[in-house]
């Protein structure tokens, strides 16, 4: 038996209709475009690319100045401050004496026999002797205190919170430790010696009268140890 034709005009309209309610594919989005570097990127990198060059060569140049300010406050032979650097370490701790009412001591050493001792067996016995007397004052001193070389045979020692009598005490200690070294050159045994000057530091002390006081006792003792029996220069 046939269907009525009216039910199949119905079913044939109702699949139109649901035909047209599905979705449309949505049109694929196109792929963006990749971006060119410009001839300006290239600009800005070799521009970062020198500004961190000249910023490592900025570093490496402080660096080495560093190194040089240091080498040039430094004694070559000793590896202690000479007297451009010692006389800074003076003026430093003058001003810290004004400041805080510390106080301290500055003692001028000189080597009484070096330069026979560099006419008898030459500069590098010399250089010897200087070298084993440097050690010498450093063994003596405390990590606060500074030892330097004023320059040929002197030497100069800062020293904290010595009163006067504590200071010419200490620089007693520093020229029976110098008397005592012994050397042997070309099989002739030889002794340096030296002589100390002492000076107060205080929060009234300048650093260069200090040193004048201590470099004008230091002579006056070096002038009385030449009379000691025991005390004899090379050449005598």
């Amino acid at each position: 038996m046939k269907k009525p034709k009216t039910a199949r005009a119905a079913k044939a309209k109702m699949g139109r209709k649901t035909s047209a309610r599905r979705p449309e594919a949505s049109p694929k989005r196109p792929a963006r475009p990749r971006q060119r570097r410009t001839p300006a990127d290239g600009a800005t990198d070799t521009l970062k690319a020198t500004i961190r060059g000249l910023r490592s060569k900025l570093k490496a140049a402080e660096r080495r100045v560093a190194e040089l300010e240091a080498a040039a406050d430094t004694d070559f032979l000793l590896e202690i401050p000479n007297r451009r650097g010692f006389e800074r370490e003076l003026s430093r701790a003058i001003a810290y004496m004004k400041r805080y009412r510390a106080s301290g001591a500055l003692i001028v050493l000189d080597v009484d026999r070096l330069k026979p001792i560099n006419d008898s067996f030459g500069h590098a016995a010399g250089d010897e002797v200087l070298k084993a007397i440097a050690a010498t004052l450093m063994r003596q001193v405390r990590a606060s205190d500074v030892v330097g070389r004023l320059g040929g045979d002197e030497f100069a020692l800062l020293l904290w919170n010595l009163s006067e009598t504590d200071a010419k005490a200490k620089a007693a200690i520093f020229e029976q430790a110098i008397d005592e070294l012994s050397f042997t050159f070309r099989d002739h045994q030889v002794t340096a010696g030296a002589s100390a000057g002492v000076a107060l530091l205080g929060a009234q002390s300048d650093a260069g009268r200090a040193l004048e006081e201590a470099d004008a006792a230091m002579y006056v003792r070096k002038a009385h140890r030449r009379h000691e029996p025991r005390i004899r220069l090379l050449g005598d």
